[in-house]
């Protein structure tokens, strides 16, 4: 990836400095969705699937910007950094914006990039996006930004520039992944650590739908808006309930049921969901894989049934892996109505589920079935600097 990056680069900005490459990667999450807007816990790993950013500075003001994966061009001036219709800008001007308002001078710059994490799969390759700028500019710059400030620059990215009111797990998954680790991380305190994730004879598969989701247009900020009420309604009879993270199912059962059954369920899959994934870590210390793949099951059915933002893809490739002995633990995985879910499976039986399941779902949605064996990888990085780029 990187020796390709590199002569599109040199194609695309003829004649430039040799270009700083950041690779930053997507996120997969074991178990614990939509908890970190509910400053609950999370559990996910940085995979062996990036996005990178490749880019040198400029003599003027003015940022070009190139996206491989669409062939598109969108060039701004530094002064006049706005929202972009084209979309596929915002990820990356949205951290400049960042930057901007906290301060930082930034000048004119050429920027390219490339990755192979599946747009769209679930798998936060628009975090990926933030990240390795924020990184980048980081570098290019030498703003001395913490990775944490990183984080956040990337987070707060999201809320104003792409309209998604997205928690930190992605980010910070993307910024801190560890190679065979997942990271157990407290949305609220951002406390966090690093759990071994010994697979052994298992492997990670990632099976995706193909159904794109969009989640800014989707029911993401309503669910998170329900959240909200439910915990306002809590917080008149429990001053100290700060978020879902506080609440208990007698609370819900009290002062949120009588008022709201649909605000109820949404309500008690996160408080459900906080808890089994504490349970899930502990899983994971006692090496107990398989009890920790049961509450995989069950996450994956209180998002289908009571959070409702699966869809019948997502549900039609658990349901026909749930009683499959090979399968340990299997769910829709990120924010929700399309993407990938997420197989724990013996690395023996993966060829042999997917050539049944590929014509199976073909026939069901008229659809092709795509898959991904993930690894686990360190998180945001810089992989090239100072070497001459071919060509120039």
């Amino acid at each position: 990836m990187k020796d390709k990056i590199l002569e599109q680069f040199a194609r695309l900005y003829a004649g430039s400095a040799s270009p700083l490459i950041i690779r930053s990667p997507g996120r997969i999450n074991i178990i614990g969705e939509h908890t970190d807007y509910n400053e609950g816990f999370v559990l996910p790993a940085a995979i062996d699937k990036a996005i990178y950013v490749a880019l040198t500075k400029r003599g003027d003001d003015e940022i070009h910007l190139y996206a491989a994966d669409y062939n598109e061009s969108h060039i701004v001036n530094t002064a006049s950094v706005e929202i972009s219709d084209k979309h596929w800008p915002n990820y990356i001007l949205g951290v400049v914006d960042q930057l901007q308002k906290k301060g930082f001078a930034l000048g004119g710059f050429n920027l390219l990039i490339d990755g192979d994490v599946p747009l769209g799969a679930g798998l936060s390759s628009s975090a990926a996006v933030e990240c390795a700028t924020a990184f980048a500019l980081n570098e290019l710059f030498g703003l001395g930004l913490s990775k944490l400030q990183m984080v956040q620059a990337a987070q707060k990215a999201e809320h104003v520039f792409a309209g998604v009111m997205c928690g930190i797990m992605d980010q910070f998954a993307s910024m801190f992944g560890k190679k065979d680790h997942v990271i157990r991380l407290d949305c609220r305190s951002i406390e966090y650590e690093y759990v071994p994730f010994e697979l052994k004879n298992y492997k990670i598969l990632l099976l995706n739908t193909n159904v794109k989701h969009s989640l800014s247009s989707s029911a993401y900020n309503e669910r998170r808006r329900q959240c909200e009420q439910g915990v306002a309604w809590v917080k008149e009879y429990h001053s100290e309930v700060i978020s879902l993270r506080d609440v208990t199912m007698q609370m819900l059962d009290e002062y949120v049921l009588p008022k709201d059954a649909l605000i109820y369920k949404r309500c008690k899959y996160i408080v459900e969901e906080i808890r089994r994934l504490l349970q899930g870590c502990a899983d994971l210390q006692q090496d107990d894989i398989k009890a920790l793949g049961k509450k995989m099951f069950r996450t994956h059915e209180g998002l289908s049934k009571e959070y409702e933002v699966s869809c019948g893809e997502l549900d039609f490739l658990v349901d026909a892996v749930k009683d499959n002995p090979d399968i340990i633990g299997a769910r829709m995985m990120g924010g929700g109505f399309g993407g990938c879910t997420i197989n724990i499976i013996k690395e023996d039986a993966i060829e042999s589920l997917v050539q049944k399941l590929k014509p199976l779902y073909k026939q069901a949605f008229n659809k092709d079935l795509d898959h991904y064996i993930a690894g686990i990888e360190n998180g945001t990085s810089l992989v090239h600097q100072n070497i001459a780029v071919p060509g120039v």
